[in-house]
């Protein structure tokens, strides 16, 4: 719903018209309404509320004409412009991801899993309203209670409690959801698990930090590998586990919605130093080991790769076991154990093994391909060279926690990219020690456990924050300077995105959100044209915030205007302060709180 003042008419040359009786009590009404309104629709309403938390209405119907109405509002240049109020989504879409809609991706083709993957709606199709929580949503089970249980009615779904429960994944306790730390592979819990993975991979020993786990249920294996201060992403496609991922977030393990199909994963190359398994149902070795490639390329070198299930000697899976055992050693990767249905591999080192690919119509990638390219980036059937120098590899890259702050290898292939690097790192930390004490930010407190950094360059962010409780997805703009491979080195995760798409995670996934330099994220690199619009980012921003989350913004003064008026109508509580002592007088920083609202009673 728009509110607009249009100018008035002429004044009328004659005296007024006399007042009815029936004209009295119609003037009445229609004020009693407008004051309603305003009070549920506006921030004047807050202080009247009988808390933070409060009820708005779903439109009656979608009018396209009315998106574009709201949009010319919110985008217009001057700030006396008219209001703009953005509704409600109706209820059903209370679990809304526009680029993993069932309903969307239902149309495509089922080959490779294709309509697993992303497919996003056309901008002027993105619905412009705000996800609502569902019935019974209270604020979040702070960390690190969240890794034992959360409140059943945040995401009200029993399905995989009451398949997977017997394996000990989770199971429904009262109001809580609770979960027991087991899966189908470890159903005697992550951690007993773990402690045998640890007979033969280096895991609490700083040697390995970053970890993928690939078809990761609720991600408790993701979540018990931090107390061995590894970092694991976890992904899983949205399918008929019914939100996983979600669950896995819900936890404050680190988590994303994803399906390895046609397209490579969000990530550089040489990312991770353990990539995992646990009957993830790859199919390593079909399409002529594509998938298995994958893997391959997001490995670095001298990293540990764990299949734990099919087709590890599996029952009625003995090619398939045989060709995955022919493959990775085709790729000289050296088999260190097959501990019943368990393997372990360890990739080589640059240099140290050519593979031998002929029998598997394989050829390596051409020098002129970059590995680090992976956003809709189709999957090749090349195998990617591994670099000659050694200083990327495991056991040659510092260990953790040193390896966070130090310049990785692969900044120096930048201009000027140490120098950057380190005045990043400093920057960062004086920044994040403004927002704590000047600011109010609550990190560091309970109140903070998923962190999402959407401009990250470097993750000096996520660096300055590692004595916190909190966990921080790096994203690094598909459509700038790819230099996530050197988050990866200093030990920390991310993904590429681009921000004129939804992201891939659930609504509510994140208790503080941070962008410095937002109005970049919907420019052309080139044209320094909008591709997107803002306000429509706000509101993709709005639906992977918890109610009460917090997002802190870095921009001009005049984005920062903008953005706050844009905040105001997604119902968020806003303050802008100047930049810290010693930053761009050209920079305002707008800290803003998402409001606790319901959605009425009445609404489908």
């Amino acid at each position: 719903m728009a509110h607009f003042s249009f100018p008035p008419g002429r004044r009328a040359q004659a005296a007024g018209p006399q007042w009815s009786f029936l004209d009295l009590i119609s003037a009445v009404f229609i004020a009693a309404v407008v004051v309603f309104l305003v009070l549920i629709y506006t921030s004047l309403g807050n202080p009247l509320a009988a808390s933070s938390r409060r009820t708005l209405v779903p439109p009656a119907t979608a009018d396209p004409l009315l998106r574009e109405r709201i949009l010319a509002l919110l985008d217009s240049p001057d700030p006396s412009s008219t209001v703009a109020v953005v509704d409600a989504c109706p209820a059903k879409e209370v679990d809304n991801m526009p680029c993993e809609d069932p309903r969307r991706n239902s149309q495509f083709s089922r080959e490779m899993n294709y309509y697993r993957e992303r497919h996003c709606p056309l901008p002027g199709e993105m619905p412009l309203c705000l996800v609502p929580p569902p019935n019974g949503y209270r604020i979040s089970v702070p960390w690190p209670e969240s890794l034992h249980k959360i409140w059943h009615d945040n995401m009200p779904y029993n399905k995989i409690a009451d398949r997977k429960g017997h394996q000990g994944w989770m199971k429904e306790e009262g109001p809580y959801f609770i979960f027991p730390g087991g899966g189908t592979m470890f159903p005697d819990g992550a951690e007993h698990y773990i402690s045998k993975l640890g007979q033969f991979i280096p895991i609490n020993k700083g040697i390995v930090r970053t970890a993928l786990d690939m078809g990761c249920g609720v991600a408790s294996f993701g979540g018990f590998l931090l107390k061995e201060n590894i970092m694991a992403l976890s992904f899983a496609p949205r399918d008929s586990h019914k939100s996983q991922i979600q669950f896995a977030l819900e936890r404050g393990i680190p988590a994303f919605v994803a399906m390895l199909g046609t397209r490579r994963l969000p990530f550089p190359a040489y990312s991770f130093d353990f990539v995992h398994c646990s009957r993830c149902l790859i199919p390593f070795t079909a399409y002529n080991g594509t998938y298995l490639i994958e893997v391959d390329r997001l490995l670095r070198p001298e990293g540990y790769l764990v299949i734990s299930g099919p087709p590890v000697k599996w029952s009625k899976q003995e090619k398939e076991w045989a060709d995955l055992q022919a493959l990775t050693h085709a790729l000289c990767y050296k088999l260190i154990v097959v501990d019943g249905n368990t393997a372990i591999w360890k990739k080589p080192s640059g240099g140290s093994c050519p593979p031998n690919l002929d029998n598997f119509r394989l050829d390596q990638c051409s020098d002129s391909a970059d590995p680090n390219e992976a956003w809709y980036i189709k999957l090749r059937k090349c195998v990617t060279k591994l670099p000659i120098s050694e200083e990327i590899s495991i056991g040659t890259i510092p260990k953790w926690p040193e390896r966070l702050f130090k310049p990785p290898a692969r900044v120096s292939l930048m201009k000027n990219g140490i120098d950057a690097f380190e005045a990043d790192t400093q920057s960062w930390i004086r920044r994040v020690a403004y927002y704590k004490k000047s600011l109010g930010v609550k990190l560091g407190t309970k109140h903070v456990r998923n962190v999402m950094d959407m401009n990250a360059l470097f993750g000096g962010f996520a660096a300055a924050l590692n004595s916190d409780p909190v966990w921080v997805m790096n994203v690094i703009p598909a459509q700038k300077q790819l230099t996530l491979n050197i988050i990866y080195d200093r030990g920390l995760i991310g993904v590429y995105h681009d921000w004129c798409e939804a992201f891939s995670t659930y609504p509510r996934t994140y208790d503080l959100i941070h962008v410095s330099g937002i109005n970049s994220l919907v420019k052309d690199v080139t044209s320094g044209k909008d591709r997107c619009s803002l306000v429509d980012l706000m509101v993709e921003m709005d639906r992977m915030l918890r109610p009460e989350g917090t997002a802190v913004v870095r921009d001009s003064p005049g984005v920062i205007d903008k953005v706050a008026r844009i905040a105001l109508a997604i119902q968020w509580t806003v303050k802008v302060h100047k930049g810290e002592p010693g930053s761009s007088a050209d920079e305002n920083i707008l800290v803003a709180t998402k409001t606790f609202w319901t959605l009425a009673a009445t609404s489908e």
